[in-house]
């Protein structure tokens, strides 16, 4: 469940899907939200919280996600990654939309997240103005970024689910050894995983699950070399690995390659069967069957699809209430890369427009 990869690439860990293969207006009129028992919903949040200032907020990032998918898939997996890469590090508070400085640099500006996609980064902002056209500032970047890594899943292929909303956005950012330590890599085994994870309340069965976020996506050479030169890691089916040395006849090579073989722009449990087929991308997805206390997981979700979506909605729901600044904490930013101190003439411009709610 790593989470690096090219600037080319993006999601989870690395998520980015290649070239259109899917008709996302396909999924987008089938399934119905997903109901199940969740868990418990954080103070301050609430899955009816624009109900009044903003009714239109989800259909409004939906649709406008439908345009965006339908010319550039690879924007879902960008969204997705994002989203984990916010929640992980400090809390889903919209921190890694932060740009920093030269003196100060953000998130952002930390290694895991260089390759965080610029044209996804903008798909966030586009999301706000177009929020914030229709409602006023009313709806933060987090939210947003929450609803985004949604529909992200669901218009790939994956369920729909309900996602409690009142994020409010940070003012400030993480360094870049705290973020360094809080998104694990990919060459992490299970033990670091579980370790890992496990200190933010996530299970065996939680951390598999938000693994099949690789269900989509691409990723960087240099993110799995180790596993190919000097020598093979027998984990690796041979196969597998003569054509990844193919895409990656070095250590050095900047390509990127899909993260799931068999169905990788649609978001399925097909990550699972790579994986009991020894044709994981990364020593963190391949170490996920190979460690018996999460083999027999990683089985069951490659039989069963339902059980992944079930445990990946309760999963990621858990990830998207961490550290959630919710009532008068934070702000609502007028603009998702900078706090509203240092933005004070698009701020000015917005009160005059009638965006003056915080």
């Amino acid at each position: 469940m790593a989470l690096s990869v090219s600037r080319s690439s993006t999601s989870f860990s690395s998520l980015l899907l290649i070239p259109f293969l899917l008709l996302v207006s396909h999924y987008s009129s089938e399934a119905q939200p997903t109901e199940l028992s969740t868990p418990a919903i954080v103070k301050g949040l609430s899955r009816s919280f624009y109900k009044s200032s903003c009714p239109k907020l989800e259909s409004i990032v939906r649709n406008h996600l439908k345009k965006v998918f339908k010319k550039d898939i690879g924007q879902a997996a960008a969204l997705l990654r994002i989203f984990f890469h916010d929640c992980f590090v400090q809390g889903c508070d919209a921190s890694v939309l932060l740009d920093g400085s030269f003196a100060n640099p953000s998130e952002k500006e930390a290694p895991p997240n260089l390759t965080l996609r610029p044209d996804a980064l903008k798909t966030l902002d586009d999301l706000r103005a177009l929020v914030h056209n229709t409602c006023g500032r009313v709806v933060s970047c987090a939210d947003i970024t929450a609803l985004a890594g949604r529909d992200a899943v669901f218009l790939s292929g994956g369920p729909d689910y309900k996602v409690p909303l009142g994020r409010r956005d940070s003012v400030t950012f993480a360094t870049r050894n705290t973020t360094l330590a809080n998104l694990p890599a990919p060459a992490s085994t299970v033990d670091a995983l579980l370790l890992s994870l496990g200190t933010k309340n996530f299970d065996a069965t939680d951390v598999v699950a938000l693994s099949g976020a690789h269900t989509i996506g691409r990723g960087h050479c240099n993110s799995f070399t180790s596993r190919l030169y000097p020598t093979q890691d027998p984990t690796m089916d041979t196969a597998f690995a003569s054509s990844l040395k193919l895409t990656c006849p070095t250590t050095a090579t900047v390509n990127t390659t899909v993260l799931d073989v068999r169905t990788p722009n649609k978001f399925d449990n097909k990550y699972y069967a790579d994986l009991v087929n020894r044709q994981g991308l990364f020593t963190s997805d391949q170490d996920l069957f190979t460690d018996e206390r999460t083999r027999g997981i990683v089985m069951s979700f490659s039989k069963n699809q339902k059980l992944f979506f079930d445990k990946f909605v309760i999963a990621v729901t858990k990830m998207g209430q961490m550290g959630v600044l919710t009532g008068n904490q934070g702000e609502i930013r007028a603009n998702c890369s900078a706090r509203n101190s240092d933005n004070r003439f698009f701020l000015q411009s917005s009160v005059v427009e009638g965006w003056a709610q915080f």
